[in-house]
This record gives C-alpha cells, structure tokens and sequence, in this order.
C-alpha cells in the first residue's frame, strides 16, 4: 500500500484530502506541522504532500530536510501560483506543485504519475502515447516507425520519459543535461533541441509547455 504523509495546517483541507485518498486506498499519515513533520517522516513513506506556508516554517525548509535524508517524491500543496515559487520547489527536487484550490480527482491524478514514474524508471522500455523508447537497445520509435535523434535530443527525450507526468524546470533540464555528458548546453540550446524533438516526434502533443516554468510529458 503507497503510505502517503500529509503536513498541512488547514485542518478542514487535510481531512477532505486524508478521507479522499483513503477512500481510493491510500494510507495516509497526517500533522500540522513541520516539527511533526519530522517526526512523522520515516523510510516508509512513500510520497509526501506537503503545503508551502507552515506554522513553525516554510515547506521549502522540510522539503530540503527530507531530500537530505531520502530521494521520497513530495508533491507541494498551496495557493502561492507565482512562477518563481513554483519554480523554486521544483528545483530543490519536488515532483510536482499544485495550487490551491484544486480537486481532489486532480490530486489523485497527479499522485499516480509521480507514483507510475517512480516505478518505471528502471525499466528498459518507456512509452507516452505513441512514442517508445528502448533504453537498452538506445531506439526511438513514433506509430512503430523507428526515428533517428541525436545524443542531445535523446538525452532530453530520456529526461522527460522517465519524469512522464511531472513539471520539469528548464533549469532542472539543463542540470540534468549537463550530469550527463559535462557539456555545456545553454538555454537557447535547449530551446533548439527542444523544437527539433518535437518536430523528429511528429509534432506529439504529449509533451507540454508549462508557460515560464519549463516542460510536461504526459499521455494523451
């Protein structure tokens, strides 16, 4: 069973949330606080959900005390929608950031995702909708039809595959580009390389741009 810890300070939105994601069977641990948090936090958790604005701290703070400690996925809860907000949690390392209010059949939705990319990174072959990668072989296919990319395009292709489903920063992109060959590759290289995949993709629709922020993949 996914054991999901909820640290968020409005008791009625954590109880809505907490008898929601129990009801679809998820376990669900929940505190106010980012004291309790700490507590309450322990190697079986296998996500967290956690909101920005804390009694006793910022969740930008717990985010960065759990990311310390374990890889676990934490998904931010709260109604700052800025752009450098957004983009300042996903680049410490959360999944994913939804802003209040929102449904909860959003909030499931986005639970699966983080939980589906977390299982299948491992796995040689990734897919979204009509595209599939064979991460062993090192082959790309669109509609069965084998096609050609280069190694910048493909590692950019390997980075959105394996985070199907979650918000990916430019920044974090480049980062990421850059872990893997020690080349450096800018911003207008990534807006290049970017537009040439989607074009090689056939135009698929299933990778998104999340406007100021950076990119989604997901299937359509």
């Amino acid at each position: 069973m996914i054991k999901i810890l909820l640290v968020e300070d409005d008791d009625t939105i954590a109880f809505g949330i907490r008898s929601a994601l129990k009801r679809t069977g998820f376990e669900v641990m929940s505190c106010m606080s980012m004291t309790e948090g700490r507590k309450m936090f322990s190697e079986d958790i296998s996500l967290v959900l956690l909101d920005l604005n804390l009694p006793d701290g910022s969740g930008y703070e717990f985010c960065r005390w759990v990311k310390e400690r374990r890889d676990t996925p934490i998904i931010f809860l709260t109604v700052l929608d800025d752009v450098a907000d957004i983009t300042k949690g996903l680049d410490m390392g959360a999944d994913d950031y939804i802003t209040k209010p929102f449904s909860i059949p959003v909030l499931e939705s986005r639970i699966r995702a983080v939980i589906r990319r977390i299982s299948k990174t491992e796995e040689d072959i990734l897919s979204c909708s009509t595209i599939q990668m064979d991460k062993k072989r090192i082959k790309v296919s669109v509609c069965k039809e084998a096609i050609s990319l280069t190694s910048l395009e493909y590692r950019l292709l390997l980075i959105l595959m394996e985070n199907k489903g979650c918000i990916l920063p430019r920044s974090l992109i480049l980062k990421k580009l850059w872990d893997d060959e020690s080349n450096f590759v800018n911003d207008n290289t990534l807006t290049v390389a970017m537009k040439r995949l989607r074009e090689k993709l056939k135009d698929a629709p299933c990778i998104k741009t999340v406007r100021g922020i950076g990119y989604r993949m997901e299937d359509i």
